[in-house]
């Protein structure tokens, strides 16, 4: 595992680990009668972090979910072609995604939008999102023009 990996690794684990005690903390304030304002706010903001990381460390280690029942049998030049048209269909994906995200992002870039119980800023998320999914576009047409596959 590369550098950037393993330090992508402890954010996205760490902020799996602020969702735990997060919700933790939420549910016992329930039953107890002290309630967590805004830890549906906090989940949406760690759960889009690790989210975001993971699908990068995914397609990076290509190590995404997929259906190898026919790939499996091909072989040789047949299967890096079907390697490939996954990858490009993965990657059309991401770029549809990013392109709405990023109308939205310049949509509402000067909103100043805040979540209304605690003020989470909705713009540093959406841009993080963003450049989750750029580096997995990136990372997506490297491995389908370079000559290196996984």
């Amino acid at each position: 595992m590369k550098g950037w990996q393993k330090f992508a690794v402890l954010v996205g684990g760490a902020a799996l680990l602020a969702a735990t005690f997060i919700d933790t903390i939420a549910v016992i304030g329930r039953h107890i009668g002290f309630p967590l304002s805004g830890s549906i706010e906090l989940m949406q903001a760690v759960v889009l972090v690790s989210g975001g990381i993971g699908l990068v460390i995914a397609t990076a280690e290509g190590s995404h979910a997929r259906v190898r029942l026919l790939v499996d049998r091909l072989e040789g030049g047949r299967r890096l072609l079907a390697d490939r048209f996954s990858d490009a269909l993965t990657l059309i994906f991401l770029l549809v995604l990013l392109a709405g995200a990023s109308w939205i992002l310049a949509d509402l870039w000067d909103a100043h939008e805040r979540s209304e119980v605690i003020g989470v800023p909705w713009l540093a998320l959406r841009i993080f999102a963003n450049l989750c999914l750029l580096a997995g576009s990136l990372v997506l047409l490297a491995r389908i023009f370079g000559k290196a596959r996984k």
